[in-house]
């Protein structure tokens, strides 16, 4: 339901809201400009303002000034009227009051279209389902992120749907404004609102007298410029008008002829109300409010663009059955980070809706069994992300499986993918049916795992499926080569020869990209340092992952790669030479990267390991506190980046180095001057460190311990520092 509110209010009103979004985008700046252009009038009261503009124009007419502080006169030249920007300190002209031409084209278009009140009305719609898309998208943002109290934690996923969220994330808050100040404003101008106070009757009460200078009345006096609307001259002659005083605060009528105030209204609170809600749309008076505003609906045409995108993606996957889900007799969840497990989702799909079942596929995020009355069996297909969480899309499952009042009545079978080298394999998918055997869920096949994305051992599953739903097929899963791009190797720095853990840092050139590359998102894409390279290698269908050691910024591709005895990727890459390419793409990291702010950081990690924090540290321009800790074997032989550590420390990026040699005169291990260095350690943490942890499994256990006890009965632990955001690992 929320995904139906969101996505067709968007599709139907993409053009709409592109051109009302953008033309709002350009005239953000308008008030911006004004408010650095107007001469300042602090400090100054009307009485003094209108002598001075009287002195240079005896015509003057009325005095305006704008929110953003511009001072406007109008008066006449000849037989002509003329306005013109004033200077406050002078009351000399300084420019042409009248709005640009494009200002007012833009305003128009922004407005109503050209199309008058029927396009006023058109725009208000738009901003009614800009609101519609702002609030299915906040709901949508809190589940993906796995609830409320995670909206802000670090993106993960990866492609168009990750783009899409960070944007919104973005220019949800700003474009939500902007839709409800509209629609107060439209349902003002067709009088749907009060209009409040006002001005009040012209007094019958006028003195008959004229001439009162302006300088002497002592109402104009008690005005400061700045909360001036306007101030009315009486018309020459008559001495049945009055001055007419429009402020912040209200407005009148002062005699002319004695300088009294004779009828006067205060704004009210929908007058009050009506000002708030122009500010805050416009951005008139508020200059950098507008500018975040115009920034937020320049979001509009991106997220419109990946939207499309987005559902043009979903409309493919589900090209081979739109059965709904209220209509389907299996369900296919999926909780994928990178995206491969969804592709062994849609071969499942294909096969059983060959085999004559009505299937529906979705995220596990969106878990909602109220809504699969037909359901006979649900396959939940889990990849695991990091140390046994929940991948992207199936962020808050086991909580929404854990506030079910019952468990589904539909029997479960869940499919774990992972890589059995790490600790936590299919630590994710173990967690689940843990989940679902507390809460009774009835499994009719037993958890099974898949190790590195092997079709061999999906066809193994495949069989198992198919004997126990009675029929027979096997499940022939090809891997989509994920698309990469070629990178050029321009250096290497070789390490470890003399230790037999032969090393090397490669540096490839950044490709370069055309115009239509970039346009069409073909190019290699943005990157920092933590973020992961991924290279398939020949003879496999595995990626192996490598985390990057530098930014977009530094111009180039760096990683440190260990040959391991065996290894396929890592071979072909230590036989590598300046001018050898690779084909690579990326897969963004979020959520090991520093997070933002001044508190310090500590980087840990041994071998391999230091290229990621590496990177950190080369891109600490702002010279925040980094200590790190890096263990290697032997000073002399695979002290990687020991130069460039010198350097960072000498240049302030890092605040400390501390090295541990394993097989030096002294021995000791990374974790053990952890531990020599506790006090400091300590210290650090309860002055807010985040604490980022990258190398091999076995070293991370034995950082964690150490740390475990360094913090012990001394604030938070690590768990609670995980919560917070301050405990990031990148393990192989």
């Amino acid at each position: 339901m929320i995904r139906s509110l969101h996505r067709w209010p968007g599709l139907i009103g993409a053009i709409l809201l592109c051109a009302v979004a953008l033309s709002g985008t350009v005239l953000s700046v308008y008030p911006a400009y004004e408010a650095i252009n107007a001469p300042s009038s602090a400090g100054m009261n009307v009485a003094e303002l209108a002598t001075r503009v009287q002195a240079q124009q005896p015509t003057v007419e009325q005095i305006r000034r704008a929110p953003s502080g511009k001072i406007m006169a109008y008066f006449y030249e000849g037989d002509q009227p003329t306005a013109a920007a004033i200077d406050p300190a002078t009351g000399v002209m300084i420019g042409s009051a009248d709005t640009p031409a494009l200002q007012r084209w833009l305003t128009n278009l922004h407005r109503s279209l050209f199309l008058g009140d029927s396009g006023r009305m058109v725009t208000a719609a738009g901003a009614a389902a800009m609101l519609v898309l702002c609030l299915s998208g906040l709901s949508l943002l809190a589940r993906r992120a796995g609830g409320w109290k995670r909206l802000f934690s670090p993106l993960r996923g990866q492609g168009e749907g990750r783009r899409h969220a960070a944007i919104a994330r973005f220019s949800v808050w700003g474009l939500a404004l902007s839709s409800i100040t509209a629609l107060w404003m439209t349902a003002g101008t067709f009088g749907l609102l009060p209009e409040g106070a006002g001005a009040p009757a012209f007094p019958t009460n006028v003195s008959g007298r004229t001439g009162q200078p302006p300088a002497t009345i002592a109402v104009l006096q008690e005005t400061p410029v700045n909360a001036l609307r306007s101030l009315t001259f009486p018309v020459a002659g008559d001495k049945t008008d009055a001055f007419t005083l429009k402020t912040t605060g209200g407005e009148g009528y002062i005699d002319q002829g004695t300088g009294a105030l004779i009828a006067w209204n205060d704004a009210d609170a929908w007058q009050r109300a009506g000002d708030v809600i122009t500010l805050l749309h416009t951005g008139q008076g508020a200059s950098i409010l507008g500018l975040v505003l115009g920034l937020s609906a320049l979001g509009v045409p991106i997220m419109g663009w990946t939207g499309i995108r987005l559902w043009l993606t979903g409309r493919r996957k589900q090209a081979s059955s739109r059965v709904p889900a209220d209509q389907a007799d299996t369900i296919i969840l999926v909780g994928s980070e990178g995206g491969s497990t969804w592709g062994f989702a849609d071969t499942l799909q294909a096969t059983l809706t060959a085999n004559g079942a009505r299937v529906h596929s979705a995220p596990m995020s969106a878990f909602a069994p109220d809504q699969w009355p037909n359901a006979r069996r649900i396959l939940a297909l889990a990849a695991t992300y990091g140390e046994g969480e929940a991948p992207a899309s199936a962020s808050g499952f086991v909580d929404r499986l854990t506030a079910l009042p019952e468990a589904p009545a539909a029997p479960l079978a869940i499919l774990g993918f992972g890589d059995r080298s790490f600790p936590a394999f299919c630590g994710f998918a173990a967690e689940v049916a843990r989940a679902a055997e507390a809460k009774g869920w009835k499994q009719f096949l037993a958890m099974d795992t898949i190790d590195r994305q092997s079709p061999q051992d999906f066809a193994r599953w495949g069989r198992t499926l198919s004997q126990a739903l009675g029929a027979s097929f096997e499940l022939n899963h090809q891997p989509k080569p994920p698309s990469t791009c070629e990178l050029s190797l321009i250096s290497r720095r070789d390490y470890g020869a003399e230790v037999q853990a032969p090393t090397a840092i490669l540096r490839f050139a950044l490709p370069a990209a055309s115009l239509w590359q970039r346009l069409t998102r073909r190019a290699f894409p943005a990157f920092g340092a933590g973020d992961l390279l991924g290279i398939v290698p020949e003879g496999s269908t595995v990626p192996r992952f490598y985390s990057l050691a530098s930014g977009r910024s530094d111009g180039f591709i760096e990683i440190c790669v260990r040959k391991q005895p065996g290894g396929l990727c890592s071979t072909r890459l230590a036989m590598l030479e300046p001018g050898d390419s690779v084909h690579a793409f990326l897969r963004p990291n979020p959520g090991f990267r520093p997070v933002r702010g001044k508190s310090p950081v500590l980087l840990i990690g041994a071998g391999t390991g230091i290229g990621p924090l590496a990177g950190f540290a080369r891109n600490n321009r702002a010279a925040r506190p980094m200590h790190l800790f890096f263990g290697v074997r032997h000073p002399s032989s695979d002290a990687l980046y020991a130069e460039e550590l010198a350097n960072w420390q000498s240049e302030g990026r890092l605040a400390s180095v501390t090295m541990a040699y394993s097989r030096g005169p002294t021995p000791i291990y990374v974790q053990d001057v952890l531990r020599r260095d506790a006090a400091r350690v300590a210290r650090l943490v309860s002055e807010g460190a985040q604490i980022m942890v990258c190398g091999g499994r076995d070293m991370a256990a034995g950082v964690a311990a150490a740390l475990t006890d360094i913090l012990a009965g001394q604030g938070p632990n690590l768990a609670t520092l995980k919560a917070e955001g301050r405990y990031a690992e990148d393990v192989y």
